[in-house]
């Protein structure tokens, strides 16, 4: 075999080699290896909630420290990249391609992490969960409330606030307003079908009677309470 034909075919196994994406379970057996980068994009509050052991962390929301940081990677050594759900990762895993890194992304994210009882490190990562029980009192509390599932870290959260600030402030009397981390409260989210960040549920009497993903107009949330 000529050394031009060994070549070509070298470079096409490696480019093959590394996956796109793996489950939690085979990037975890790979994570532990010592052999990859692995890189977490979220935020550093989130990072400090529970990270994969010798994470290494760049927000993939704040451009600058995550061109700035990822700057330092090593391109000769493969990149296991995750988020919370998978959405963040998988585009930084996009940008970091492009720049000739070799990324495999976490399926699912921490969320599917922490569903398949895989160990995170950090001062939070062992945070007791909102059990259904609780959850169930807490819905029950009063005759109308309003559930938001958001994080501080979330974009469309964020830009949530200050329109439910304006309506609870309206309406402080008519409902109770229950805020659920999203970043934490992973095992109420699968049983209650929350999916992304923000959902917003409203309960009349302890039974679910509205829910909305994403950004809700004030005047919606208004139209709720008729």
């Amino acid at each position: 075999m000529s050394l031009l034909l060994s070549g070509l075919l070298f470079c096409f196994v490696s480019t093959i080699a590394q996956p796109v994406s793996l489950n939690t379970q085979e990037f975890a057996k790979i994570a532990a290896s010592g052999k990859v980068q692995v890189l977490d994009v979220r935020t550093a509050d989130e990072f400090r909630s529970g990270h994969l052991n010798k994470a290494l962390q760049a927000n993939w929301l704040d451009t600058k420290e995550f061109n700035d940081r990822t700057s330092h990677l090593d391109k000769k050594i493969p990149v296991y990249i995750y988020c919370l759900s998978g959405g963040r990762s998988a585009a930084a895993a996009e940008a970091l391609r492009s720049k000739g890194y070799k990324v495999t992304n976490m399926e699912g994210g921490i969320n599917a992490w922490k569903r398949n009882n895989l160990p995170l490190v950090g001062n939070n990562a062992n945070v007791k969960q909102t059990t259904m029980a609780a959850y169930q009192g807490q819905i029950r509390s009063t005759n109308i409330v309003l559930v938001d599932f958001g994080a501080e870290w979330c974009p469309p959260c964020k830009k949530m606030e200050p329109v439910l600030n304006q309506f609870m402030k309206e309406n402080a009397t008519k409902l109770t307003l229950v805020k659920m981390d999203g970043g934490v409260e992973t095992e109420l989210m699968k049983a209650l079908k929350v999916d992304a960040l923000p959902t917003f549920i409203l309960y009349k009497n302890g039974k679910e009677v509205k829910r909305k993903q994403g950004i809700v107009s004030k005047e919606e949330f208004t139209s709720w309470l008729k």
